[in-house]
């Protein structure tokens, strides 16, 4: 801020007290995945402001892209968004590069939408890795899957609050995390999680997190999700962490909390591999 002298014998001018707006970061990304008879490839690519997609050589058949947010995190009015879709018979295995982190809001909320489709006979892995939220940070994510009745999905999302390595502790904040999963156009699956306000309390409480500050769910759709059940609860009851496995319209749902997100990623790899039938890709250990 600048004081504004005058030459003159008039007072001077009072200095304006009107902050400039903060740049926030746009990103948005769009993937379409479609088999040609003999392999699946990309049918359309799309990415804007801080959202890239990135395409390693694949180790499986199926098409394989890595998103990323160049922004470095996110923070309050800023806006994320990924829609991938995979066509009939057509699979792709689509990873997060690192960690999203949700920084201390200044005002405004983060504001992230995930839209995945699946078609039929198709496979869609959605594997992100988990986003981290700092103290005071706002974060609303909302994950919308299209289903359709003979398609595989396998797919995960996760909360850390603070990196415990770190001695960080989330006291305050808003978070609004929700899934709608439909098949063939039928709503199947809702959830929401949401903590407002003194969130050190809240996720305290014996109905929430407890002593635990990390949490995932994880789905898994298509002919094998019946099979995997007692398999994964076999998983978890072996990893010694808060966690259950259900069936939930013929759909496997998987829940884990973890007390760090090195604990919550321990958890998560062993019950992620089972289902995929394969290793996770590289950028969960890198």
């Amino acid at each position: 801020m600048f004081e504004v002298i005058s030459p003159s014998d008039e007072a001077p001018a009072a200095p304006t007290t009107d902050a400039a707006p903060l740049q926030r970061a746009r990103g948005r990304a769009r993937l379409a995945v479609k088999h040609d008879g003999r392999v699946s490839r990309i049918d359309t690519l799309f990415q804007e402001g801080s959202a890239k997609l990135r395409l390693p050589k694949p180790v499986s058949d199926a098409c394989e892209a890595v998103v990323l947010n160049t922004s470095g995190g996110l923070t309050g009015g800023d806006r994320f968004s990924v829609s991938v879709k995979v066509g009939d018979n057509a699979s792709a295995d689509v990873a997060g590069q690192a960690f999203e982190k949700i920084y201390k809001s200044s005002g405004g909320v983060a504001e992230m939408e995930t839209e995945l489709e699946v078609g039929a006979g198709a496979r869609l892995d959605w594997l992100p890795q988990p986003a981290i939220l700092f103290d005071r940070a706002a974060m609303r994510r909302r994950t919308s899957v299209h289903l359709a009745s003979d398609s595989t999905l396998i797919a995960v999302e996760g909360l850390v609050f603070g990196r415990a390595a770190m001695g960080e502790s989330v006291e305050t904040g808003t978070v609004h995390d929700g899934w709608r999963v439909y098949r063939d156009g039928r709503l199947i699956f809702a959830d929401a999680f949401s903590v407002e306000g003194p969130v050190a309390d809240i996720l305290g409480g014996k109905a929430v997190l407890g002593d635990a500050r990390a949490t995932a769910t994880v789905l898994c759709h298509g002919p094998m999700a019946a099979a995997m059940l007692d398999p994964v609860r076999e998983l978890l009851a072996e990893a010694g962490l808060p966690a259950g496995a259900s069936l939930v319209a013929d759909m496997l749902v998987v829940r884990l909390a973890a007390s760090s997100a090195q604990a919550l990623v321990a958890g998560l790899v062993p019950v992620l591999t089972l289902l995929r039938g394969r290793d996770l890709p590289r950028v969960w250990f890198c």
